[in-house]
């Protein structure tokens, strides 16, 4: 990380620790908007967050991983981007251009009425005359223009608009000082840090630039560029915020071009996508637009989601940076996309995995999104987070964590990859080995399990079951390559460990726990059948998810575990994991609930927030969306169990029929 710079002159900043941590210490409404209540927009290669009262309050440049440049969600002081009238804060009405990362907001003010069209610019494939530092994955016709594009119509009567630009960079421990770029009040820039000569977004002379350019005439107060006017019936303006080299629009039509191609660009790429006739479609098309959103076009990596430290319990502990790409979300992504038809985006996130698996070093459970390795963790004590939940964090500590599901992911990646060809590439056995020699070394060895408990490792019942995963797709891809002496011994080591979960996994009652030697039970079980371990009607996986739904969860929501029995190493209570609900969808199909599962699913999606978008947790008692915004395995997880749920409706009543998910075949 960086030095950090000598403090700035006293300003908002400055004092924000002296204000109360804890949203209990406050007498009135909270000041931070609910984290359901924000819009997500993405170029796909960063991304933003918009409040609800039309302020950015969350934005990494030039990558999704890279120090904040506006964080008012962590802390009101760390910088925010706003447009919107003057004097109101509650929009009308807020929405997504219907197949887009477009959103409209619709404002109501005593005078007027006004419309807010928000966008991160896609544009023209631009490396034209030498090739992308920063691109491995195959070039296509469309590209990031590293620009959010936000444009103003007033649609009725007269309306003020206020536009407030107030960068906070390096997550606000640095000051940014605006000046003006031309002769006129159209264009004002900032930088953001000192950088390498020639890196992109500079300025021809280093570093990473911000610039802000308008149609309005811009002024200069300190570290915000803003800028007033009033608005009559019929006015159009635009406001663009860039960090590229590349050419800011400089009038209404260039703006209204550059939003009309952007809309045209996630038409087009929806269209790609084969969603049922159904009414929940709607549900689906939204998670595959916000997963192509949580992708790093350059690498083709996969984020868990788009920000880091939103608190899983309020004002608690448990606040983690999710701006990485972890392993174990291949098999899930890969599971999703390919039902979906979306083929190439599944395609770039493997050959992401390929990448950062093809040294012979051993395989970790996350990668930063270019496939770096060290992803260390810090805490940033300057800012108040979010209703107080401290500690902020950027990078994360797991990444050196021992987690042994990892080598089933990525066979099961290579399984799902191999069955779409129906061939297994060459290039990928050396890379199947070492993955399968892995889990042979390791598989009888505790570790941190699939929820990266910071407690002592433990026999895990999941982690077992992804290392007979590994074992048992291995042997499956050892035949497809004729490699059929792999093929037995593997086979032989996969039985192995099948019978060992089978003894030592399951207590008395036929349960599936979550550790060996305990009766705690564990969401990750759910996996059972969905990865094929043991069939739907076996009397085990039956009363294994029963038992989940009955007794892990709270109001009908799954919890991953009950806290109390496990050493997670952290304090305080959590909410219902949002991705364990929709596998139980997934899994009271699998053994023929289809009316119970029918019945959940409809329930979870009663909780989407007003943009179809979902946190990694909710609060079944207020219904409150908790941890890190938009989660990408929720979203996953949703795709699997809505389409297990259709593919059940569809199926039911035609006896002899055994079903069979989207996600698996023979």
């Amino acid at each position: 990380m960086a030095p950090v710079p000598p403090p700035p002159p006293p300003s908002r900043a400055d004092t924000a620790l002296a204000r109360p941590h804890h949203a209990s210490d406050v007498p009135h409404r909270s000041p931070f908007p609910a984290i359901a209540s924000y819009a997500f927009l993405s170029d796909c290669e960063s991304n933003c967050l918009i409040s609800p009262a039309g302020a950015v309050e969350w934005m990494c440049v030039p990558r999704p991983d890279s120090p904040s440049v506006f964080a008012a969600i962590l802390d009101r002081a760390a910088g925010s981007f706003r447009v919107g009238p003057h004097g109101v804060r509650v929009p009308t009405a807020r929405r997504y251009l219907p197949g887009t990362l477009v959103l409209e907001t619709t404002w109501q003010t005593p005078t007027g009425w006004l419309v807010v069209r928000d966008a991160m610019v896609m544009g023209p494939w631009h490396n034209t005359e030498e090739r992308s530092a920063t691109h491995r994955r195959t070039p296509t016709d469309d590209d990031a223009e590293h620009i959010l594009l936000r444009t103003v119509t007033c649609v009725s009567g007269t309306v003020d608009l206020q536009v407030e630009c107030e960068p906070a960079p390096d997550y606000g421990r640095r000051r940014a000082t605006w000046d003006y770029t031309d002769a006129d009040y159209h264009a004002v820039q900032t930088m953001l840090d000192d950088g390498d000569p020639g890196a992109a977004g500079g300025n021809g002379e280093g570093g990473l630039a911000l610039r802000l350019t308008s149609s309005l005439r811009l002024g200069i107060d300190g570290r915000t560029a803003s800028a007033r006017t009033r608005m009559v019936n019929g006015d159009k303006a635009f406001v663009a915020l860039s960090w590229s080299p590349l050419p800011a629009p400089r009038t209404w039509e260039q703006a209204a071009d550059q939003l009309w191609r952007t809309q045209e660009y996630w038409r087009e790429w929806i269209t790609l996508g084969v969603f049922p006739d159904h009414p929940w479609r709607t549900y689906l098309q939204r998670s595959a637009l916000t997963l192509k959103g949580l992708t790093y076009a350059p690498t083709g990596a996969l984020l868990a989601a788009s920000t880091t430290s939103l608190p899983e319990t309020p004002g608690g502990e448990r606040n983690w940076d999710y701006r990485y790409a972890w392993i174990r979300d291949s098999t899930f992504a890969l599971w999703g996309l390919y039902t979906l038809g979306l083929d190439r985006e599944a395609n770039d996130f493997f050959a992401f995995i390929h990448d950062v698996c093809r040294d012979n070093k051993d395989l970790q459970i996350m990668y930063g999104v270019g496939g770096e390795e060290r992803l260390d963790e810090a805490e940033l004590t300057h800012l108040t987070g979010y209703e107080g939940a401290t500690p902020v964090r950027v990078g994360n500590a797991a990444f050196e964590q021992r987690q042994h599901d990892v080598w089933g992911a990525v066979l099961d990646s290579v399984y799902l990859h191999a069955k779409s060809r129906e061939q297994l590439p060459e290039s990928l056995w050396p890379v199947l080995k070492r993955q399968v020699e892995a889990a042979t070394r390791h598989w009888h060895e505790p570790d941190r399990g699939i929820w990266e408990v910071r407690g002592e490792p433990q026999h895990f019942t999941a982690s077992k079951l992804m290392c007979w995963v590994a074992l048992d797709r291995g042997a499956r891809l050892a035949r497809m390559h004729d490699e059929h002496d792999f093929a037995e011994e593997w086979g032989k080591l996969a039985a192995e460990i099948h019978a060992d979960i089978c003894t030592n996994g399951v207590d008395d009652r036929g349960v599936f726990v979550q550790r060996y030697g305990s009766d705690a039970l564990d969401a990750s079980l759910l996996l059972v059948p969905l990865l094929r371990f043991l069939p739907p009607e076996d009397p085990r996986v039956r009363a294994t998810v029963l038992a989940i739904a009955d007794e892990l969860t709270v109001d009908g929501l799954v919890l991953r575990y009950r806290v109390e029995e496990t050493d997670d190493g952290l304090e305080g209570e959590e909410g219902t994991f949002t991705i364990c609900s929709f596998w139980l969808v997934s899994a009271l199909v699998e053994i023929g609930e289809l009316e119970r599962a029918r019945a959940l699913c409809e329930r979870l999606l009663s909780f989407t927030s007003t943009l179809n978008l979902y946190a990694e947790e909710i609060d079944t008692r207020t219904g409150r969306h908790l941890g890190n915004f938009p989660q990408a395995f929720t979203h996953l997880a949703l795709i699997n169990a809505v389409m297990h749920v259709i593919r059940g409706e569809e199926r039911a009543g035609h006896d002899g029929i055994h079903f069979e998910p989207p996600n698996r075949g023979g």
